[in-house]
């Protein structure tokens, strides 16, 4: 099960929300590329970048510093964050992105889904953010009236090969992650998926471990990992990653 350390960007800087509200945010980098190389340098073997300007704004905003990214730190990036149009997937893939991330675009635009899906099927993750079981849309703003479940087992219907499931209510306040929601998922799921929301010590990544299903082969960590809860390695090492 792979690490994969959150960049998140606003306003340039590199922060974390807490429960996806942009009031509530912590800046711990000024420059993202920072961020990026200290968690290269520690070890980390993938990084999960989420562009929040562009979330909120529905076009990509912080390209740039993707690609200041890419080109600085030889490790693979998932990119999301305002990726609602083919144009904005390839523009984030030309700047060095290895996966591509859909949020609200996957669930309110289902044609653009299949043009993604048959055109860069292995390089597209669908990230189903929830918040009392609901999907959340544009930018965790907003909520639609669709199960989060059932936003899950259509997509995978609909031939997603690899999804991201958040839980909105502990994002970002390293509370505990929602184990039910992890095991919920595994059994509506076949395919791969990734796990994000609430990691706030070892303990949490190793109880990950223990009860995630045989597709969960990820989970994302941020806060805890920048306030020093532990270490990249001693992450890894209790995720089992090899």
């Amino acid at each position: 099960m792979r690490l994969y350390p959150a960049i998140d960007i606003l306003g340039g800087k590199a922060v974390r929300l807490r429960q996806g509200s942009y009031d509530e945010s912590t800046v711990y980098e000024d420059s993202p590329l920072d961020a990026a190389q200290a968690w290269a340098e520690a070890g980390a073997s993938a990084l999960h970048v989420v562009d929040l300007d562009g979330a909120r704004s529905g076009s990509p905003v912080n390209i740039d510093r993707v690609r200041e990214i890419t080109s600085s730190v030889g490790l693979p990036l998932q990119l999301g964050g305002g990726l609602r149009s083919e144009e904005s997937v390839e523009q984030a893939l030309a700047a060095g992105a290895a996966k591509v991330i859909l949020g609200t675009a996957a669930l309110q635009d289902a044609d653009l889904l299949d043009r993604l899906i048959a055109r860069h099927a292995s390089e597209l993750i669908v990230s189903v953010d929830s918040r009392a079981g609901i999907a959340a849309i544009a930018g965790w703003e907003q909520s639609g009236e669709v199960d989060a479940l059932s936003a899950l087992a259509a997509l995978q219907a609909r031939g997603v090969e690899r999804l991201i499931v958040s839980d909105i209510e502990v994002d970002g306040t390293m509370a505990g992650p929602n184990i039910d929601q992890i095991l919920a998922t595994g059994e509506v799921l076949t395919i791969p998926f990734i796990y994000s929301g609430g990691v706030g010590t070892l303990e949490d990544l190793t109880a990950i471990a223990a009860a995630g299903p045989d597709n969960l082969d990820g989970v994302i960590v941020g806060k805890a990992l920048y306030d020093g809860a532990f270490t990249i390695e001693e992450a890894q090492s209790a995720l089992g990653e090899e």
